[in-house]
């Protein structure tokens, strides 16, 4: 949160977003979200709600229609409704399943509404006015170097992928061009739907078939929280240890407490839609140019730097 105030503050020296520039004309924005279905996905829902209710109030002229949805056939026609009955000018959606919704999202853009897409790149490339999303390649390279230095002789690792969708394709291929070069081994990559009891059921699989296992990447840490689960029930967290991804306050704690089983994280947070809301508004509202790709750096969380992403606050 601390960088997205900033980068809004940054906004208003730049354009200028003070009284004498503010719309006097009512300004719509709806933000559609996936509904809150695991860790990440509820501080997505947490930290939009924030920026509208900090936005609402600092500019009463600006109006938001928040919504979240359980699957893409209700977030399209959540998008419908803000277009045809609530008018919208500018539409922030992280789509939940993006190639199902590239069209809806689309023809919003085709009704000459302003669109700011979050996280999940389109099937159609130039669709959006505006990317926002954290640095996808970045997380699985910073993910690859930390394991490849933990591994000088190399090893056997397996991996927990995501959703087969693009954000997933960048972190993987990422990963899989850091450790190019290596003696590190991949035993084997499976999909487990950034969900904790998916992450369980895979490690418990990858933990029944390879006997020799010597690091785990799966790249979020609500995946994580399942894997971890399943080499401690095993009796195997001597043997390995864990680099996942996103900043979850649970798996910063340890991090922080030094524990061998997932000594590191790397960030990807879910405060980039507070960021993705906070320019929307300031192009709207002050006429602050926000076009094109905006990229939040992922960082290597360690026991040293933890404290600076500790949020108490914070659901995820």
């Amino acid at each position: 949160m601390k960088l997205a105030k900033t980068l809004l503050a940054s906004a208003v020296v730049a354009g200028g977003l003070m009284g004498s520039v503010f719309a006097q004309d009512k300004v719509t924005i709806g933000v559609s979200v996936p509904a809150a279905d695991h860790g990440w996905t509820g501080g997505v829902n947490y930290f939009a709600q924030q920026a509208i209710d900090r936005l609402s109030t600092t500019y009463p002229d600006v109006e938001f229609v928040f919504a979240s949805a359980p699957d893409a056939p209700k977030q399209i026609a959540d998008i419908e409704d803000m277009v045809s009955t609530r008018g919208i000018d500018a539409l922030v959606i992280l789509p939940g399943d993006p190639d199902a919704m590239t069209s809806a999202i689309k023809q919003v853009k085709d009704a000459g509404k302003f669109v700011t897409v979050v996280d999940r790149q389109l099937s159609i490339n130039g669709v959006e006015d505006l990317y926002v999303a954290g640095d996808n390649p970045g997380l699985g390279a910073n993910a690859a170097a930390y394991i490849k230095e933990q591994l000088p002789d190399g090893g056997n690792i397996v991996i927990l992928r995501g959703l087969p969708i693009p954000i997933d394709q960048q972190r993987f291929d990422g990963f899989m061009s850091g450790i190019e070069g290596s003696n590190i081994k991949v035993l084997d990559d499976e999909f487990a739907n950034w969900n904790r009891d998916d992450g369980f059921k895979v490690m418990q699989d990858f933990l029944t078939r390879f006997p020799d296992i010597k690091a785990v990447w799966t790249q979020d840490d609500d995946i994580s929280l399942g894997a971890m689960e399943a080499i401690k029930q095993a009796g195997r967290e001597k043997e390995m240890f864990i680099v996942g991804g996103a900043g979850m306050q649970q798996i910063l704690n340890a991090v922080a407490n030094g524990d061998a089983l997932t000594p590191v994280d790397v960030s990807y947070s879910p405060a980039m839609i507070a960021t993705a809301i906070e320019l929307t508004t300031s192009h709207l509202v002050g006429g602050v140019h926000v076009n094109g790709r905006f990229i939040l750096e992922s960082t290597l969380i360690t026991k040293d730097n933890a404290a600076e992403f500790l949020d108490p606050n914070s659901p995820f």
